[in-house]
């Protein structure tokens, strides 16, 4: 990836008048912020919709993108709905937090009278779009509608007929609810043309959009439901094995996420055909994507469907190289990185590097990990040597400062070919990092070689910016030392996560100037 620095900010956390970012005005404005500030990457999350739990990795479909993100003032300019009707939707009343809630309720009645206005004078580029994107609109549109039409429920709860995907009975509801079909093409319409034209004005500014996403789809997506011999499911559509990952020091029990599990060999037969559209799609979207949990494409931890925890998994082969040999070639200009964060074996670096991707460091990693490779040794002045607490075991001074060299999330220690952060939208902010986490202050400040607790954020970001790293990429949460308030997600807390958001005057000129002139420092222009 060309050298540069960027901004990790999810569309949702833009700000807006109407409770949630969109595809819209300041979408456009951030655009020139980041162009005017001198950085060249814009890392969003997954577009996808959101589903329970609001988070971005769980959706109902892989190729959709988000309603929510429809800018409803861009429907007004166009004719679509009315600055009155508008005006009522306010989306909550915190402007720093997405109230899902509210929006869930109001977005979909006024998207409503949008298609109502503007489905037939659109209907011929609305017929254009369907049949470009047919492979999965055509699955999406009926989902969305079988699933009103059972109250929103899962489709694991839907009646069987519906639930096993016969044709006849999706047929027979398409015509008896054919608007409501039209409204779910209609929609995705309007949030692709706006996105286009969002990501057209970041190619001519120089903008980079990073894009993100997740290996596993929901249980409940038109994904599993139109394709369900692609995935580890039984005759009643019910999973067999589901996803997550083994215990280990930050879980007793592992981590349990209940997403279907591929079957990698059905997959082969096709040539990864599935995934070959996804990836076609996600080229169409971003310039660069993040795929998530990469570690999964060389084995996966499968869980037997019913347990209560991811005890009892193991470790399956995943299908390595083969699906690459098959992406690569569709993805064109579209770089991939490889989230390789946590517990990562030889053979998974082995796959990334065959592929020639760049990876992911993380510096809110390093002083735990700096820690753990002193392992509370110190130096015998009298010795001239390091001395374990118990003096069974002495090492020389360049024993000492080769476990340091061993610290992969120290930035002098960054391989060119990765991306780099301080933490992503998973990591706690570094202003509660540093009240959570007292015991690393010191050897921050060693590391850094700054007296002061008030320095240590800003020259973190300053090492990273003038860190090996490809690319670097900041939050404004850790740039503006924004309070734990403003953390994005906290993974092991399924509620209350997704909703931070910007103010319009956190993306202030000084912050602009501020991030043009350590880029410009850093040889990042």
């Amino acid at each position: 990836m060309e050298k540069g620095s960027g901004l990790l900010v999810h569309i949702s956390s833009l700000p807006s008048k109407h409770g949630i970012g969109t595809f819209g005005k300041e979408a456009h404005s951030f655009i020139k912020f980041l162009s005017a500030a001198k950085q060249k990457y814009w890392q969003i999350l997954p577009l996808n919709p959101t589903s329970y739990g609001d988070s971005p990795y769980q959706s109902f479909s892989a190729f959709a993108l988000n309603p929510y993100f429809i800018d409803l003032d861009d429907l007004v300019k166009e004719g679509l709905l009315l600055k009155e009707e508008v005006r009522k939707i306010k989306g909550g009343s915190n402007p720093h937090f997405v109230d899902y809630g509210i929006i869930y309720n109001e977005r979909f009645a006024i998207l409503k009278k949008a298609y109502q206005r503007g489905y037939y004078l659109l209907e011929d580029k609305i017929n254009k779009f369907y049949h470009k994107q047919k492979y999965w609109l055509e699955d999406y549109a009926s989902f969305m509608l079988i699933k009103g039409l059972h109250g929103g429920k899962s489709f694991q709860e839907w009646k069987r007929d519906f639930r096993l995907h016969k044709k006849s009975y999706i047929l027979k509801a398409k015509k008896e609810n054919i608007d409501e079909y039209r409204f779910w093409i209609f929609v995705q319409y309007i949030a692709y043309k706006q996105y286009m034209r969002l990501k057209k004005h970041a190619s001519r500014k120089g903008i980079k959009i990073i894009g993100d996403m997740p290996i596993y789809v929901s249980l409940d997506s038109c994904d599993v439901w139109a394709h369900p011999k692609l995935f580890k499911l039984d005759q009643n559509r019910r999973p067999t094995k589901v996803a997550g990952v083994p215990p280990d020091f930050f879980s007793k029990t592992g981590q349990l996420w209940g997403n279907p599990i591929y079957d990698w060999d059905k997959h082969k037969k096709t040539n990864y055909y599935w995934w070959r559209k996804r990836m076609q799609q996600a080229a169409s979207l971003y310039d660069a994507i993040r795929i998530d949990h990469f570690r999964g494409f060389d084995e996966y931890w499968e869980v037997p469907f019913g347990e209560k925890n991811a005890i009892n998994g193991e470790w399956v082969k995943g299908p390595g190289y083969d699906l690459f040999a098959h992406l690569i070639p569709v993805t064109k200009k579209l770089q991939i990185i490889a989230e390789d964060l946590g517990v990562i074996n030889n053979n998974v670096k082995a796959l990334k590097e065959k592929c020639g991707f760049p990876g992911m460091k993380l510096m809110q990693f390093a002083f735990g990990n700096y820690q753990d490779h002193l392992n509370g040794i110190y130096y015998n002045d009298d010795s001239e040597e390091i001395v374990s607490p118990d003096f069974s075991n002495c090492i020389t001074q360049k024993d000492f400062k080769e476990a340091c060299l061993m610290n992969p999330y120290l930035p002098h220690n960054f391989e060119k070919n990765c991306v780099a952060y301080i933490g992503t939208h998973d990591n706690d902010v570094m202003t509660n990092y540093l009240i959570e986490h007292e015991e690393e202050k010191e050897s921050m400040k060693d590391y850094l070689c700054i007296w002061r607790d008030q320095d240590i954020i800003d020259t973190l970001i300053g090492s990273l910016m003038r860190s090996n790293a490809d690319v670097v990429i900041f939050t404004p949460q850790d740039l503006l030392h924004m309070d734990k308030y403003t953390r994005m997600n906290t993974p092991s807390i399924p509620q209350g996560n997704w909703q931070f958001r910007l103010d319009k005057e956190d993306l202030s000129i000084w912050l602009k100037e501020h991030l043009a002139i350590m880029t410009l420092e850093a040889g990042r222009e």
